[in-house]
């Protein structure tokens, strides 16, 4: 035999044959995927713990700011907002520390369902003439100071006055008035970064007396607190402004009013907007009057705090200028009655259309 044979294992001194070296295993790689998911698993877990920790925090928050607003009374289990219909009534005065009027340039009623999440909004035009038995003729926004006047005499507050009024002028009850004036307006906005609006036209106005600074132009825009409480309050041009921009009527008034609001509502529902509650707590709590109960003012925040704005429903009502009133549309305003109606009733406008198209021949 040849020594040079190959196919022979060698020869070992010691007369043992070695075991066979095996392959080496590779070491495989780690999934860049599966590394991926366990990033993302540990992040949702620290969101998740610090939102649970800030939404702790926001209930706190809430706690402490209502006790400066609600009042210490209790509610009784049925008329909990969380499963009962609720009408309040939404005043927003032009209350400044510069001026100390009470004008309520902004007048809404609102109703919420609680069985189907939404709510109907009907704005008042501030200039509106209200004619009532045992009220004396006025425009619509000057009787909240007329009352406040009045409330050592009468022993009647201000904002039931209001609220009676305004159930006699409807034709429905109102459980609740809230309000809130122009400088928590401001703030709130502020405390959100701001609101998205688009502008119809240029809008000047300055007047030095109460520091009114309003000059916007034509477009979309972001406005801080003060420029969106000008956008909702514009009503004509003044000497100061060049060239002079054109006039706005309390119906364009309240067009826009119902814009910023949807727009807060669009701010309010996203994460950064929720983070930002705390401030807007400050804001309300420095600014705003209610008759709602502290653990009734809970149950709407409970109830309402995530509403979708396609569920918020605003009924216009217009009318007529005939210097110095607005006379309003009857049509129209037994329209707006009978949809806050049909939202305390939880109708909502397509079962009514569907009902009505049922009933027809």
């Amino acid at each position: 035999m040849s020594p040079s044979n190959t196919h022979l294992p060698p020869r070992n001194r010691g007369g043992a044959i070695p075991k066979p070296r095996l392959p080496k295993k590779k070491k495989k790689k780690k999934s860049a995927f599966k590394s991926f998911l366990k990033l993302l698993l540990i992040v949702i877990i620290l969101v998740f713990l610090a939102v649970a920790g800030y939404l702790g925090w926001v209930v706190t928050k809430v706690d402490n700011t209502i006790l400066d607003t609600g009042v210490d009374t209790p509610v009784a289990p049925e008329a909990s907002a969380k499963i009962k219909p609720i009408t309040m009534l939404l005043l927003g005065t032009d209350y400044r520390p510069k001026t100390g009027t009470h004008l309520t340039d902004v007048m809404m009623v609102a109703t919420f369902n609680p069985d189907t999440k939404s709510a109907t909004v009907v704005s008042i035009p501030r200039d509106t003439r209200i004619d009532l038995d045992g009220y004396k003729v006025r425009k619509a926004n000057a009787y909240y100071p007329t009352f406040l006047e009045a409330e050592k005499k009468s022993g009647i507050t201000a904002q039931d006055e209001m609220k009676q009024m305004f159930t006699k002028y409807l034709g429905l009850p109102i459980d609740y008035v809230t309000v809130i004036n122009f400088q928590g307006f401001s703030d709130i906005v502020d405390a959100l970064g701001g609101v998205d609006v688009n502008i119809s036209m240029d809008m000047c106005y300055k007047d030095k007396a109460d520091g009114t600074d309003i000059d916007l132009k034509k477009g979309p825009a972001e406005l801080n607190g003060e420029d969106a409480l000008g956008y909702v309050r514009y009503r004509h041009s003044g000497p100061g402004c060049k060239p002079r921009t054109k006039e706005s009527d309390d119906f364009s008034r309240n067009q826009r009013q119902s814009e910023v609001l949807h727009s807060l509502i669009d701010q309010m529902q996203t994460f950064s907007g929720a983070t930002k509650i705390g401030s807007v707590l400050d804001a309300v709590k420095d600014n705003m009057e209610t008759d709602l109960e502290k653990a009734q003012l809970k149950n709407i925040i409970a109830t309402y705090w995530n509403i979708s704005k396609s569920n918020v429903k605003f009924v216009p009502v217009t009318g007529e200028w005939k210097s110095p009133f607005v006379y309003i549309n009857d049509d129209e305003l037994d329209n707006a009655k009978q949809a806050l109606m049909n939202e305390f009733a939880g109708k909502s406008a397509e079962t009514l259309d569907q009902s009505t198209n049922d009933t027809n021949p």
